[in-house]
């Protein structure tokens, strides 16, 4: 089972914000398991905190901006794509201004912290949301898509088009997590000349220079114009006749605006609060999109807030039929484990298939076969059984009783051709001989029965 990640210490980072010009810093800090993302103003009275969520976010138009009552953190994206694509679920960011520091304008000097303070295992499971059928979110009027669909991993393809002979058409790819520091880590934030002017009206991008940005002049303007704007961002004064790049740091990849457009969407995936596995791609990103997408996921994750279990027919059970019948003394009719198909040191997945000719059918009902939520409940109390009895030695020789059963939830009918998942996890250690539990019953991807039980374990004499 993979575990929950979190920071082994703090770091900080010291920097101009991009758009305030402010001398910041941030700090990054571990944190509890399940905590997630927050963000905490130091500057502020009472020191007011965020959690780094797609509701919160109030603003995308030069950067992803959360906010919750007055109080506002802007440019939070790069920090968070390294804690996303790095799998750390739980950090603590400190900062005393309305801003992360923009550093060189990429997410490496996140990502080399990370690793220079290294990370630490908690002890809650990593909750991945596993992607089970297309979803897709579109803004009809900038063209702007973002598709997902299933797939055993993380992976995201951005494709962008912008108006300039230097880069038109550009697509960047992430075909593994891992690769993030890599190939996507370093890529720099970038911006037209022809956009300078106006964001400086706009009161934006006082801290921007040619070191933290990739700045792109592809259409000629008056020598006076382009020595106007150079004096505005505080740089020397060029030939107005030389179309290109025009940064102190050349470009490290030819695609380098797609691929930081590419690390804004992990940053702005980081805001869904769950890691995600699913093929992502993305046409025509941008934060606004990115964030309509988040949002959009986050209802998703809502309505199936315990996802069910993958079940492939194909694969060869942990356990079948007849290891069943060592470990558990239940015998036709009251047998109602199938096979199991998951085996961990917490957790467990049964099936049950459900026929027309099963017993209780005769009684309940014989208009209308429905299958007895007490039953789902003892099916889902003989899985926890199996999965109590692989923690002892010589399980042949125990056996399972019900204490108690709590928070007994029925959602939907079971009836003759639907197919049981079981899932089945420990609420705390095996103490004692005594564990509490905790139990789904799911047809398809919809839960129909869950509850929480106590059993104890008992050798035959």
């Amino acid at each position: 089972m993979i575990k929950q990640m979190t920071l082994k210490g703090s770091f900080s980072l010291c920097g101009k914000g991009l758009h305030t010009g402010l001398s910041l810093t941030v700090t990054f800090n571990p944190a509890p398991e399940n905590t997630g993302y927050k963000i905490q103003r130091i500057d502020l009275d009472g020191m007011p905190t965020i959690d780094a969520i797609a509701e919160n976010v109030i603003d995308t138009q030069r950067g992803t901006v959360l906010g919750k009552g007055d109080v506002k953190v802007s440019t939070v994206e790069h920090g968070l794509a390294a804690l996303y694509a790095l799998g750390i679920d739980n950090c603590l960011i400190q900062v005393n201004g309305p801003e992360f520091p923009i550093l060189d304008g990429s997410a490496i000097q996140y990502v080399e912290k990370i690793y220079e303070i290294g990370t630490e295992e908690q002890n809650a499971p990593k909750d991945w949301y596993i992607i089970r059928k297309k979803i897709e979110v579109k803004d009809e009027e900038s063209g702007s898509c973002i598709t997902i669909l299933p797939d055993e991993e993380f992976s995201l393809t951005a494709m962008c088009s912008f108006n300039s002979k230097f880069i038109n058409s550009q697509f960047a790819s992430l075909d593994k997590a891992e690769n993030f520091t890599k190939e996507i880590a370093p890529a720099r934030t970038f911006v037209f000349v022809r956009d300078i002017e106006p964001l400086m009206k706009a009161n934006l991008i006082k801290g921007g220079d040619l070191d933290n940005a990739i700045v792109i002049y592809e259409k000629k303007i008056p020598q006076e114009q382009l020595d106007k704007l150079a004096d505005m961002i505080q740089v020397e004064h060029r030939d107005a006749e030389e179309l290109g790049y025009i940064q102190n740091k050349p470009l490290v990849w030819e695609n380098e605006c797609t691929r930081h457009k590419l690390l804004d969407i992990v940053g702005d995936l980081a805001l869904i609060g769950k890691p995600i596995k699913g093929r992502i791609i993305a046409t025509r990103p941008g934060h606004t999109i990115n964030n309509k997408f988040a949002r959009q996921m986050r209802k998703e994750i809502r309505k199936h807030e315990i996802q069910a279990p993958i079940y492939d027919p194909n694969e060869e059970p942990v356990m079948d039929v007849n290891r069943i019948r060592e470990l558990l003394p239940h015998r036709y009719p009251m047998q109602l484990v199938d096979k199991v198909i998951s085996l961990g040191a917490t957790s467990i997945v049964g099936v049950k298939n459900i026929t027309s000719n099963e017993p209780f059918f005769q009684g309940h009902f014989p208009q209308e076969p429905v299958m007895p939520g007490v039953l789902q409940v003892e099916a889902m109390a003989q899985c926890g059984g199996l999965l109590v009895l692989n923690t002892v030695e010589e399980p042949e020789r125990w056996s399972t009783y019900f204490m108690r059963i709590d928070s007994v939830k029925f959602r939907q009918k079971v009836v003759p051709g639907d197919t049981l998942l079981f899932k089945v996890e420990l609420l705390a250690p095996v103490r004692h001989g005594i564990s509490s539990m905790r139990g789904y019953v799911f047809v398809g991807d919809h839960i129909v029965s869950e509850a929480t039980f106590t059993a104890q374990i008992v050798k035959n004499k």
